[in-house]
């Protein structure tokens, strides 16, 4: 009945109609909703908006009635981006006469998966929702008596769009007027539920692509991760528009182009930090150590797992003022509530330039190194830990001719610390791969790492194979 495999690290996620369907979408709702009436107190508020996906009012429908079922008080927000729906968590909204502040937010959505997805991103007491707290509620599920769950689709409407709107021109009355001309590209997801409004509003001179949300999204799929995704922008770049941003199907990831580059998120974490005051930035493992070695000198970073929940809550723990993951999930807790948001992040960009940055030339004076892109090993979904613990022990005494270790780093998988750079081995929290990645002062060394590296992951698996046979 329940799909174990949906409650994932960070979200619950899966196909619709094979893997979350009407009927299993109440009893997570219940069984959820009666987690956050204990995270919480009694009659919580949670705030459920949802993406433009085709299935998402329908899933809307079912997880209204479970959370109703459980006692909880549901406040519609409707069609909205990501980080409107964790902006109206920290907010205080009229209901029957009395200033009501959210205990909890869902937002569903598929963000940049398939069409064929959609889930839930899960917020109690604004913090996230996530891995043992999401096993908890698949362990309820499983051990509890089925239970008859009806139709109710009760709620109360609100408005979280105009104090967003307000709240950002506030934020950014500064740029009202700034000249700098740019390109967005919504990619039909939902982040012009709010974008072009404010945008309108601060008279910016822009040029929008695929504003209007629709859950076919016939010109490209919403995943700025992907370089066929960025054609139209990148084009347009060629010409007299000198900024491009584009989203992820629910606005909380952005990709920011400059003529000459695709800034990742870790070096847009270094280009924030040079405007912050003693900044502590959080960054994850898979950073180049140039930006943490960089960011060194004028602040402190912290390198973290992998994972937009984990970040957040590390940013929270620590009180810092930045954490990013380099796949553009931007956290700013500098003048901000310390979540991902695009939107927001689009603002900070266009104040960086406003403030006299060439992000270019920025860029051109971070030191040269190689960096690969993240390199992804098909492995058994069951097998992908026993694997890592196997690279682990093996890491110990590596074979003959394995380049000179200098330090390995257990943040998240490992992290070999080599004379001329790095190699990064880390089992994914959402799928059946080992996720590796490389940086060298030269391709070549990057290369030769890639090379050792890969054997050993290889005699891990093998290691693994014959014990099992």
């Amino acid at each position: 009945m329940i799909d174990k495999n949906i409650f994932r690290q960070y979200d619950i996620r899966g196909v619709v109609d094979t893997q979350l369907n009407k009927k299993n979408t109440k009893l997570i709702a219940y069984h959820l909703g009666k987690a956050i009436q204990e995270k919480s107190k009694k009659n919580a508020y949670v705030v459920v908006g949802y993406d433009i996906r085709k299935h998402s009012k329908m899933l809307f429908e079912a997880l209204v009635s479970g959370l109703n079922k459980a006692g909880c008080r549901v406040l519609n927000i409707g069609l909205v981006a990501t980080g409107v729906n964790y902006f109206a968590s920290y907010q205080k909204f009229e209901i029957n006469n009395k200033k009501i502040k959210p205990n909890a937010s869902i937002m569903i959505t598929g963000s940049h998966n398939a069409k064929k997805y959609n889930g839930f991103k899960i917020t109690v007491n604004n913090e996230p929702f996530f891995d043992q707290d999401l096993m908890n509620v698949y362990e309820n599920i499983i051990n509890s008596k089925e239970i008859k769950i009806p139709k109710d689709v009760s709620f109360t409407k609100i408005n979280a769009k105009k104090p967003y709107i307000k709240y950002m021109l506030k934020q950014f009355t500064h740029l009202k007027g700034l000249n700098q001309k740019f390109v967005i590209d919504c990619g039909n997801g939902v982040a012009d539920t709010v974008l072009t409004k404010i945008l309108d509003k601060l008279e910016l001179n822009y040029k929008a692509l695929h504003t209007k949300p629709d859950g076919k999204f016939p010109n490209h799929h919403p995943d700025p991760s992907v370089k066929k995704n960025l054609k139209e922008l990148k084009l347009l770049l060629k010409g007299k528009r000198d900024l491009g941003f584009a989203y992820d199907g629910d606005a909380d990831r952005i990709a920011v182009l400059t003529k000459k580059h695709n800034i990742k998120g870790d070096t847009l974490a270094y280009l924030f930090s040079k405007t912050m005051k003693n900044p502590v930035i959080i960054g994850e493992v898979t950073y180049s150590q140039n930006i943490f070695d960089e960011i060194n000198t004028h602040g402190k970073s912290i390198m973290d797992k992998t994972g937009y929940s984990n970040l957040r809550l590390k940013l929270k723990e620590l009180n810092a003022d930045l954490a990013a993951e380099v796949s553009g999930h931007i956290f700013f807790n500098d003048r901000y509530y310390g979540y991902d948001d695009a939107i927001y992040a689009t603002l900070r960009v266009l104040e960086l330039v406003s403030s006299g940055m060439n992000l270019d030339k920025e860029i051109k004076k971070l030191p040269k190194v190689y960096t690969s892109s993240n390199i992804e090993i098909s492995v058994n979904e069951n097998e992908k830990f026993k694997i890592m613990d196997n690279i682990k022990k093996l890491i110990q005494e590596p074979q003959r001719g394995f380049p000179v270790i200098k330090d390995i780093i257990k943040v998240d998988g490992i992290r070999i610390v080599f004379e001329h750079g790095w190699a990064l081995v880390r089992a994914s929290n959402t799928n059946p791969i080992l996720v590796t990645k490389y940086e060298a002062s030269s391709h070549a060394t990057a290369v030769s790492y890639q090379r050792a590296v890969e054997n050993l992951i290889q005699k891990a698996i093998d290691e693994l194979n014959s014990t099992s046979s």
